[in-house]
């Protein structure tokens, strides 16, 4: 294990490694506008929802590691206190990567990357048309984490509206992952392409399941089961009764005079198909 004390690295390799390990992240697309009225528009990965009521959002455009410098939209935001966060899809990546380039001050960064301009509600900045949910927001509070080149500058900011395309909204009412089809930032040049990664785990807030300290020991300390398998067969509120056993090692009546690691073996495929309880009864089998 390589361990480091973040005084005795350079910023950027410190930016780097902080940057490849907390990933991927959110991107904040961020449209200012300036107290002259001149847009701007830049991405930021430093950005999370933080509240519900009220609807909280905090992005950070950092100063400069190289030259110490602060962005645009730190200026534009400390002038008028608004901003749009919009949210970035795959099908508009690009654009949005060219837009975080450094054009020089009053340069509109909508007309370079091609993206189009579209009115707000309710505050100044305009939102990116093109975005499939944008957040129409009021500044609450800057936090200044330093003055070194590298140091955050935390906008804390209320949504007082929000856009949402009808396009990417489930039958149900929400927002369909697969449609809305986000991306996100990770280290160096990489991006991902949310959709492509997802996959489903039962929440454990829904259920009280019995944890880990809760499987017998020989399941436990497998040579077979991971972490993350024993973390599945602990997110249930009960075991299979003995006769759902029994009933299961009559259809089944191969697994029962396999070797432990061989049974293992098998539970750990049903636990690959998200067949949790299938899983149990093989390990469970007498």
């Amino acid at each position: 294990m390589l361990s480091l004390d973040p005084k005795d690295l350079p910023t950027g390799k410190l930016h780097s490694y902080l940057l490849g390990a907390i990933a991927p992240r959110p991107i904040a697309f961020a449209s200012t506008i300036d107290k002259d009225g001149n847009p701007n528009l830049s991405p930021f990965s430093f950005f999370n929802v933080f509240g519900a009521n009220p609807p909280m959002m905090i992005f950070s455009p950092a100063r400069s590691v190289r030259g110490n410098k602060t962005k645009h939209t730190l200026d534009n935001v400390e002038e008028t206190r608004e901003v749009v966060i919009n949210v970035v899809n795959y099908d508009m990546v690009q654009q949005m990567s060219l837009s975080s380039t450094m054009y020089p001050k009053g340069v509109n960064e909508f007309e370079k990357a091609g993206l189009t301009m579209l009115a707000s509600d309710k505050v100044k900045p305009f939102r990116v048309a093109e975005s499939p949910v944008q957040f129409e927001c009021k500044v609450t509070d800057i936090i200044y984490t330093g003055t070194e080149g590298g140091a955050g500058n935390l906008i804390v900011c209320e949504v007082v509206k929000l856009h949402v395309n009808e396009n990417v909204i489930a039958e149900d009412g929400s927002i369909d992952q697969h449609k809305i089809d986000l991306v996100a930032r990770a280290g160096g040049s990489y991006y991902s392409r949310a959709r492509d990664g997802f996959f489903e785990i039962p929440k454990p807030i829904s259920t009280l399941g019995i944890g880990v300290d809760q499987i017998p020991e020989k399941i436990r300390n497998s040579t077979v089961l991971t972490g993350n398998n024993l973390g599945m067969l602990g997110n249930v509120e009960q075991l299979p009764n003995e006769e759902a056993v029994n009933n299961f090692g009559k259809e089944h009546p191969e697994y029962i005079s396999l070797s432990i690691e061989k049974r293992h073996t098998f539970a750990q495929d049903y636990l690959q198909k998200n067949d949790v309880e299938s899983a149990w009864k093989v390990l469970l089998i007498k």
